[in-house]
């Protein structure tokens, strides 16, 4: 639920894990009215730690075992920012960002878990591969799983070094897989070895004997071998040494041992314990800075000593919620108090498992069930969220009330509504101070001295090529809408075979507090900006306003020699039609708003629409284009069809040829359509087959309207495959020949469509 009440707090969560989906769910559920939410994550898909085991086993799916942030935040109304933080400055209440300029924050909760120690053991960080983070060490076990398919006979020797549960897990679910796959094979299974390294003289050290008893036996069944009191000194990069001076030849070192903590954290100044989490109170609050929370494995609570289990972070998701939702209104927090004891099951990978509670140990396929039936319930209640369509369906709680807010909201009622309701001086200023824009020679006057306009230089013999976008997000992150909307602006300059000179910038912000505002301005602009500097286009003026939502739009120049602008009705017989980029936005950010995309459906689409077009264009001006344009709310057809009419040609397109976006086929055939698609459907009657092509799946997509698509040029058919090679030789590894040209027939449409 997106409210619309002014901005007064930032509350940002950094790290989607088990305690801060809870926290997403709760505040979705009972809103803090006046306080925006802000997720930045390194992984949109987080991984369940109950289930990780499970999918290395080839027992669950990726989708079973991952939770999909992307409906979880926008059912909470929260802003995904799909990156990782890499510092803090606790003074000024910034996070800085790997890819993305800092973020503020008024609140600010860490579930960012940790990663198993690297750094000590030297050539681990080369030669091994972690289990965290997850998705980099499933890349690592489909490498294996290709390995054994593909060289069937071969010996493969895994270590796995870390005799913890995490560990013992680990090495009983990689050993069922990877002996699967040989059975499968017909395969010797004497080809695989799996080994354990303890460096104690046990297994799981922090659970009772009647479990390692139990763990131990079943090891020693499955022929897992386990080197106990044998301490890893050195990876190398075919084994390890231990601290005898030993040589242990194996193919694939996994990592599970004692977790680690990002030394940034430190760095900051936050108070941390010995080992360099976070230390917090039993509020979950920082000893140090109370406006920092932390959970989960991040987190080390200064009253209680806590081993790093998945439990726990689940555990504190609901009081870390209440006492974030507490701090933002001022209320007294909530002592958070850990369980003593808590039942403990571990899978063994083949549909077994061994539970504990205290001194209890039990085993058996019973337990497994029981196991799983505990983690298929958890992860429900996030694949099964409550549907929110008003207003009354959601409990809103108190609004932030401070003194200062109160101040705020004073000023904002008194603000002024005319002039568009612009922005103020001094915002602006300090948002412009904050842009590296771009200098050219040929910029007379722009935001190096403004003036009532922007002045620049057209050189002799130079045209000029104008265009202009605006539209309203339909995404919460300035900064990533800010780089799609430029890419968006420039696509028609690039498909005329101009180079961007200077754009002009209408920018719409939510109302909100001063420093609100400011902050959402500047990552916009910023977005926009990074865009306009790799194009060598000069930002030079623009217009800024308060409004309900966050709209965006660029006036674009560009110069071309008017001998080689590249218009739409070049196009000749027997050329190729040649797509850069898939198509599919307008379904897929359509399902998006009804939280029916998966996560990673959406990044690639993001990926796809920051993607620039400038060297595109110029590969196809390079293999000698006739004609080109840019793909964007016409849809693919209605575009086609503003080409072949001026050149006077007819086309053909093969729909199985046409590349799409993952997830596009998926959304379009539940249904799930832009607000356009209904207006883009009328050119269907350019098509010769329509009836014929209707039923086709990819059908839909051709009238789907795209943001920041791709170029469409005519190409002469000798030189089209080589130039599809070189983009994707290049950065578009989804171009494609897509279709002909063909001479005007006297047929009734210009587009026969290829089935």
């Amino acid at each position: 639920m997106k409210s619309t009440a002014p901005i007064i707090k930032d509350l940002v969560l950094v790290g989607g894990g088990h305690s801060h989906v809870a926290v997403l769910k709760m505040l979705g559920m009972r809103p803090v009215e006046g306080l925006r939410v802000t997720l930045v994550t390194r992984d949109v898909h987080t991984p369940y730690s109950g289930m990780l085991p499970g999918l290395i086993a080839g027992q669950y799916s990726l989708d079973e075992a991952h939770i999909d942030l992307r409906p979880l935040c926008e059912f909470a109304g929260a802003r995904l920012y799909h990156d990782t933080v890499t510092g803090m400055d606790l003074d000024a209440k910034q996070l800085a960002c790997k890819n993305r300029p800092p973020v503020s924050y008024d609140f600010v909760s860490f579930d960012i878990g940790s990663t198993p120690q690297t750094h000590n053991v030297p050539g681990a960080a080369e030669h091994s591969t972690p289990v965290k983070p997850v998705d980099q060490f499933l890349e690592r076990l489909a490498e294996l799983t290709r390995t054994i398919e593909s060289n069937p006979g071969d010996s493969l020797r895994v270590a796995v070094v870390g005799a913890g549960a995490g560990g013992v897990e680990l090495v009983l679910a990689l050993e069922h897989r990877l002996r699967t796959i040989l059975r499968a094979q017909s395969t010797p299974e004497t080809t695989l070895e799996c080994t354990l390294f303890s460096a104690s003289s046990d297994i799981m050290p922090t659970h009772n004997p009647r479990v390692r008893k139990k763990l131990s036996r079943i090891l020693d069944e499955r022929g897992i071998a386990v080197r106990r009191d044998c301490r890893v000194q050195r990876v190398e990069p075919d084994g390890v040494i231990d601290t005898a001076g030993t040589h242990h030849p194996f193919d694939a070192v996994m990592w599970v041992t004692n977790a680690s903590a990002p030394g940034w954290i430190a760095q900051a100044g936050l108070a941390t314990d010995e080992a360099g989490f976070i230390a917090v109170d039993d509020h979950l609050q920082s000893t140090s800075h109370p406006g920092v929370f932390a959970a989960g494995d991040i987190a080390s609570m200064s009253n209680h000593d806590l081993a790093k289990s998945g439990v726990y972070a689940v555990r504190q998701g609901m009081p870390l919620a209440e006492n974030l939702r507490r701090i933002a209104q001022g209320r007294p927090l909530k002592a958070y108090r850990p369980q003593k004891n808590f039942l403990s099951l571990i899978g063994t990978g083949d549909g077994y498992a061994v539970g504990s509670k205290s001194l209890l140990a039990f085993e058996g396929d019973w337990v497994w069930k029981l196991k799983d039936w505990i983690d298929r319930r958890w992860m429900e209640q996030w694949d099964e969220l409550p549907e929110m369509e008003d207003d009354e369906a959601t409990d809103v709680d108190v609004q932030i009330d401070s003194p200062t807010t109160r101040e705020a909201l004073s000023a904002m009622a008194m603000r002024c509504g005319g002039c568009g309701s612009k922005l103020g001086h001094t915002v602006l200023s300090r948002v412009l101070q904050r842009l590296d824009v771009v200098e050219r020679d040929d910029v007379i006057i722009g935001l190096d001295a403004p003036d009532d306009s922007a002045v620049t230089r057209v050189p002799d013999g130079m045209a000029v090529v104008q265009t202009v976008d605006f539209f309203r997000t339909f995404i919460d992150d300035p900064y990533t809408f800010g780089r799609i909307a430029a890419n968006h602006s420039l696509g028609d300059i690039w498909a005329m075979g101009a180079e961007p000179q200077s754009a002009l910038a209408v920018a719409v912000v939510p109302y909100g507090v001063e420093d609100k505002i400011e902050q959402d301005l500047y990552q916009l602009l910023a977005g926009a900006v990074d865009v306009l500097r790799d194009s060598g286009a000069a930002l030079v003026g623009g217009h800024s306003g308060e409004g309900a939502e966050m709209s965006f739009g660029l006036q674009v120049n560009g110069l071309v020699d008017p001998d080689d602008i590249l218009r739409k009705g070049g196009m000749q017989p027997g050329d190729a039609l040649v797509l850069t980029k898939p198509i599919g936005t307008g379904t897929l950010f359509a399902a998006n708003m009804r939280q029916e995309a998966k996560g990673r459906w959406i990044d690639a689409a993001l990926d796809t629409m920051a993607q620039s077009s400038r060297e595109a264009a110029r590969c196809m001006r390079e293999h000698g284009a006739t004609a080109c344009t840019d793909i964007t709310g016409f849809g693919l057809l209605g575009h086609l069809v503003e080409m072949t009419r001026p050149s006077g040609v007819d086309a053909t397109l093969d729909l199985d040829k046409i590349p799409l976006l993952d997830g596009a086929l998926e959304t379009t055939a539940a249904g799930i359509f832009s607000s356009l698609q209904p207006d883009n459907i009328r050119l269907r009657r350019a098509l010769q087959n329509m009836d014929e092509a209707a039923d086709h799946p990819v059908y839909p997509l051709l009238f789907d309207p795209q943001t920041a698509g791709g170029l469409l040029a005519s190409i002469p058919a000798e030189r089209a495959a080589d130039c599809v090679s070189a983009l994707r030789r290049g950065s578009y590894a989804h171009a494609a020949i897509i279709g002909h040209i063909a001479p005007r027939t006297d047929a009734p449409a210009p587009i026969r469509l290829i089935l």
